[in-house]
C-alpha cells in the first residue's frame, strides 16, 4: 500500500477516469477525509461527484436511506451499515462507485467486541458491494489517516475489478 495519500487517490483518479466512473463518498469517522484527499487532486471534477459526511446516525438514515433498525440492530460501526452507507451514498448521486467508512476513532465510544480504532468499510457499485472490518491503532488522528488510506488502497482495488 501507498504511504502517502496524495499518491493514492492519484491513482485512484486515474483508474477511475480511465473507466469513465464517477466516484462518491459517505464518511462518518473520517469527517471528509478522503474527500478531502481526491478533491486535493487537480482534475478530480471529471472523476469525483461528491461525498456525504454523516457523522450522526440520524444523517445516515435522512441522507443515505440507511434503515435506523439496521442502526439498532448492528450498530452503526458495522459492516452491514458501511453496506448500507455505500449503496445509499450510490442511490443518492450521480456516482458508479462509492465508498464508505464508519467506525470509532477514539479516545472514547468502544463497546464490547468492537474497540477504539474499529472501523469497517464498504466498496460498492451497482450489483456489487465488498465489505470489510479492521482495527487500527494509535490515537484519534491515527487512526482516521489509516483509515481514509485505507479506503483509498481499498477503492483502487475495487475499481480493478470492474471492466
Amino acid at each position: 500500500m501507498d504511504n502517502n495519500i496524495d499518491d493514492i487517490a492519484a491513482r485512484v483518479g486515474q483508474a477511475l477516469h480511465a473507466r469513465t466512473l464517477l466516484l462518491c463518498t459517505a464518511e462518518s469517522c473520517t469527517g471528509g477525509g478522503v474527500a478531502q484527499a481526491v478533491t486535493g487532486i487537480a482534475g478530480s471534477s471529471a472523476w469525483f461527484e461528491r461525498g456525504f459526511v454523516t457523522y450522526s446516525n440520524a444523517s445516515k438514515a435522512e441522507l443515505l436511506g440507511v434503515p435506523a433498525a439496521l442502526i439498532v440492530q448492528c450498530g452503526a460501526v458495522s459492516e452491514e451499515v458501511a453496506a448500507a452507507m455505500a449503496q445509499g451514498a450510490l442511490a443518492n448521486s450521480a456516482a458508479h462507485v462509492a465508498l464508505s467508512i464508519t467506525g470509532i476513532a477514539g479516545p472514547g465510544g468502544a463497546m464490547p467486541g468492537k474497540p477504539v480504532g474499529t472501523v469497517c468499510f464498504a466498496w460498492s457499485r451497482a450489483g456489487a458491494t465488498r465489505t470489510e472490518q479492521l482495527v487500527f491503532g494509535g490515537d484519534r488522528a491515527a487512526v482516521r489517516a489509516q483509515a481514509s488510506m485505507y479506503a483509498l488502497a481499498g477503492l483502487l482495488l475495487f475499481i480493478e475489478t470492474i471492466e
